[in-house]
């Protein structure tokens, strides 16, 4: 397989578009609006190529302007829905997760592993118990989350020391686990017991129970986990009521995986 830095240096590499997608990615929740300054320097792009890039994504729809400021149109989300239509998974684990979600009486999600990211591809809110509010769509570090560690473990040992040698890891709060060889171990955990527990890793306050979603082939294509507030005995409680609860939706959505021939789109190695 090509690496990616030879593939940028190779004829089939279009700079064109790789710098579209920059500046597409530059708009997000914090800065919504950004002038061509802004994007220039978020993107390390030229002016000049940020101002192309931004007239071209204008007259395709995928951008507007108002002003000295530019901001991403409904038109964007064509390519999140084009994804998640030839997806289906997430019709086909509707049902189970409204079925957890009012069960437990706590939010539930289901995510896809990307890079060193989760995409969350699916959501049963009750309540609102992040800072951040997360929707389809929403990008959270794999290695602090529950949902991420569940996918990782479903690497091979192999694959799993080259994920940690290649990425850097940061505390986002003082119980994250980042250093390499607590973070390996805890992940290897989480393969043998089959499910992955994170407390206030992500967020003070916030905890949250997950397990793997396996397609027909055993692979682990998505993660689905219940948050929940944090409390002194909020470990016995996810493992005594939220884990038997997610196993239930867990074989639901596996069952409908089989019941419809559902493939993933994609190998282990595309999201990396």
């Amino acid at each position: 397989m090509v690496s990616r830095v030879s593939f940028t240096e190779s004829p089939d590499y279009m700079q064109s578009l790789a710098r579209g997608l920059q500046v597409l990615c530059a708009f997000n929740r914090e800065q919504p609006r950004c002038t061509l300054s802004e994007i220039a320097a978020q993107t390390g792009l030229s002016r000049a190529v940020a101002r192309r890039s931004l007239l071209t994504l204008r007259h395709l729809g995928y951008v507007a302007a108002q002003g000295r400021h530019f901001f991403l149109t409904p038109r964007v989300l064509e390519l999140g829905h084009s994804y998640l239509s030839s997806l289906d998974l997430t019709e086909l684990a509707h049902e189970a997760m409204e079925q957890l979600s009012q069960r437990v009486g706590e939010s539930c999600s289901m995510s896809v592993l990307d890079g060193t990211e989760i995409i969350y591809v699916a959501r049963v809110a009750v309540r609102r118990l992040m800072s951040v509010a997360l929707g389809v769509g929403a990008r959270l570090p794999a290695f602090a989350t529950s949902m991420g560690r569940v996918l990782l473990a479903d690497k091979s040992d192999s694959e799993l020391s080259a994920w940690l040698r290649e990425n850097r890891f940061y505390p986002i709060t003082a119980h994250t686990t980042y250093k390499i060889r607590a973070l390996q171990a805890e992940i290897l955990k989480v393969r043998r017991q089959g499910y992955a527990f994170v407390s206030q890793e992500l967020e003070l306050g916030l905890c949250s129970i997950a397990v793997p979603i396996r397609s027909t082939t055993g692979l682990a294509v998505c993660g689905l986990n219940v948050s929940m507030r944090y409390s002194d005995d909020v470990h016995a409680v996810a493992r005594k009521k939220m884990l038997p609860a997610l196993h239930s939706a867990r074989q639901a959505i596996e069952h409908a995986i089989a019941r419809n021939g559902w493939q993933p789109l994609v190998s282990r190695s595309a999201y990396g």
